[in-house]
């Protein structure tokens, strides 16, 4: 079996999330003239573009289990060995991950909706964010964790007519520590003193201020099933500075203007000694700001060792 056979013999993520969500309204007991009618009423399209009959919903499910049962006959067929079943298994993954986000895309209108129909359009903050960004085949991976781009940067989109202007973009360094006092902030309660993050308030109201310039991050869960590395680093407006560390000793510096996808590792260029230096000092810095410590490293190493073993 070709790469290109395995690519096309899969449901697209559109018509997966069509199956998934005919699949749950009929486990809720509906019939198929009531599931159209359902996602008539949610506007839910067809792969087309059309509206849904019962014809068109049996038509989904039919067509969902035939194609799986061809597909799993070409596999036990064809019995794909290293890449083409990398491959296989890659593209099955990715195209339940997609049409995942598209039902979470749909189910965020479906809310934006009911705010804006009911009046509180003008008196919600609507936060949509995550844990961190997804590896979609970049650097040859899929899920998180990494200090990479792709896994760093995390989506954050803010609703709130009253201040922020309609499709309005601000490129300072925010992070995820920032959001409680971000909410508190729009509550109009204080922000305890110990809370490390920013309320991101006067950004939102497009004001200037004196914000931070770099960005400190520390991945702990190794050994663990995701076999990401321990790791801590630096990201800065165009460095960033990364320690890879416990079972080995690796340092990576990114000049993320000239490579944006940090393929080339310059820690060791002396183009970069200056840069390397300072971004030390400043990731030092950032350690002790947010009491994070060479100790603390050896403390949380032997407590999850001490966890796995038990």
């Amino acid at each position: 079996m070709t790469s290109n056979q395995l690519w096309h013999t899969h449901y697209s993520p559109y018509q997966s999330f069509l199956h998934n969500k005919i699949k749950q309204l009929k486990a809720e007991g509906l019939g198929y003239r009531k599931i159209a009618k359902r996602l008539n009423e949610e506007n839910i399209k067809t792969s087309r573009g059309n509206a849904f009959y019962p014809s068109s919903v049996y038509s989904i499910l039919k067509k969902k289990k035939i194609r799986d049962e061809r597909l799993n006959k070409e596999f036990e067929k064809n019995k794909p060995l290293g890449k083409a079943l990398t491959l296989w298994k890659y593209q099955r993954y990715l195209e339940d991950y997609l049409g995942s986000i598209k039902s979470v895309d749909d189910n965020i209108g479906r809310v934006l909706e009911y705010l804006d129909n009911n009046g509180l359009y003008d008196n919600t903050l609507v936060i949509y964010t995550s844990d961190q960004g997804f590896y979609l085949g970049e650097h040859g991976w899929f899920d998180k964790r990494f200090m990479y781009e792709e896994s760093f940067r995390t989506p954050l989109l803010i609703r709130y007519p009253p201040v922020i202007e309609k499709g309005s973009i601000d490129s300072n360094l925010v992070q995820n520590i920032d959001l409680a006092p971000t909410i508190l902030d729009f509550a109009g309660l204080e922000i305890p003193i110990d809370m490390q993050g920013l309320s991101l308030m006067p950004l939102l109201e497009n004001k200037k201020v004196d914000w931070r310039n770099e960005l400190y991050y520390h991945y702990y869960e190794y050994p663990g099933i995701h076999m990401v590395k321990r790791h801590y680093g630096i990201r800065t407006e165009r460095y960033k500075l990364i320690h890879f560390y416990y079972d080995i000793d690796e340092w990576e510096l990114y000049d993320l203007k000239k490579d944006p996808q940090e393929l080339n590792n310059v820690y060791n260029s002396k183009q970069y000694i200056e840069v390397r230096e300072l971004l030390h000092e400043r990731l030092g810095l950032l350690r002790v700001k947010y009491k994070d410590s060479k100790e603390l490293d050896d403390m949380f190493i032997e407590y999850d060792l001490l966890r796995r073993n038990n």
